[in-house]
């Protein structure tokens, strides 16, 4: 039976980042925004943290075959909130393309957006085409299509490159429908993406899938004969006998592969 492998970390310096990372890795002397997990070459999904201290830019990403092969679908569970913590998805009603085109040259685009109160345990799913934007004070799990590509609207003056002329003919114009109802899956054409709460003693033997990856949110868990602690992702088997599965003490998981 094949082992599991631990994505290795990359903690990726933001200027909207933040030094206190806790609970998940030690304090830092720089502003971290973002931890990649990184893992065999060529993953369809990749999977992030992120950790905000000030709102990062109003974007949206194309879909496939619109700048390359591969668009940007992407998904976030919150795994804390400071109080009053916000995200950006969509608008508050209904607009047009040119209104869009002129609020994200004066910045109107900041008043139009539907800012969402969130917390701790909620998940989103951001299609590509929706327009979004994470507000301060808020670490959260993104599983994403494996790309890069992101079209920036509105930077709040930041002095970075806006890119209107790609991104306004992508962007869905309307009202985005919220946060996924609590215990239900995000299933789409690229990944599908469940929460596994195992209690003490519990053990799991999974079936085999396409990029089958285990995020650990919270506790600590074997899977096979390797210890899995917060904070880490690890890529199961595609095939053949799956290793199980176990938390002697209860753990909590986010569980997502290709479909």
């Amino acid at each position: 039976m094949p082992d599991p492998i631990r994505l290795s970390v990359q903690l990726v310096e933001r200027v909207w980042g933040r030094t206190n990372l806790a609970p998940w890795y030690a304090e830092s002397e720089r502003p971290i925004g973002e931890a990649w997990f990184v893992g065999p070459p060529d993953l369809p999904l990749l999977v992030k943290l992120i950790f905000t201290s000030e709102r990062l830019s109003v974007q949206v990403h194309p879909d496939d075959g619109e700048d390359g092969e591969r668009g940007k679908t992407e998904m976030w569970h919150i795994l804390d909130a400071a109080p009053g913590a916000t995200i950006a998805l969509g608008f508050r009603e209904p607009i047009t393309r040119e209104r869009l085109q002129e609020s994200s040259r004066t910045g109107e685009i900041e008043q139009l957006l539907n800012w969402i109160p969130v917390r701790a345990g909620e998940t989103y799913f951001t299609p590509a085409h929706t327009v979004h934007a994470i507000g301060a004070g808020i670490v959260l799990c993104e599983i994403q299509q494996n790309s890069d590509i992101t079209y920036r609207l509105w930077d709040y003056g930041r002095p970075r490159e806006l890119h209107l002329e790609k991104a306004i003919p992508l962007c869905d114009l309307g009202v985005h429908p919220g946060p996924t109802p609590a215990g239900q899956p995000v299933v789409c054409e690229h990944f599908i993406t469940q929460r596994v709460e195992l209690g003490a003693g519990v053990r799991s033997t999974p079936e085999a899938r396409r990029c089958h990856l285990w995020i650990c949110l919270a506790g600590e868990a074997t899977i096979g004969s390797e210890t899995v602690h917060a904070g880490e992702v690890w890529l199961l088997p595609e095939e053949g006998k799956q290793p199980v599965v176990a938390a002697e003490n209860g753990a909590r998981f986010l569980r997502t592969w290709v479909p």
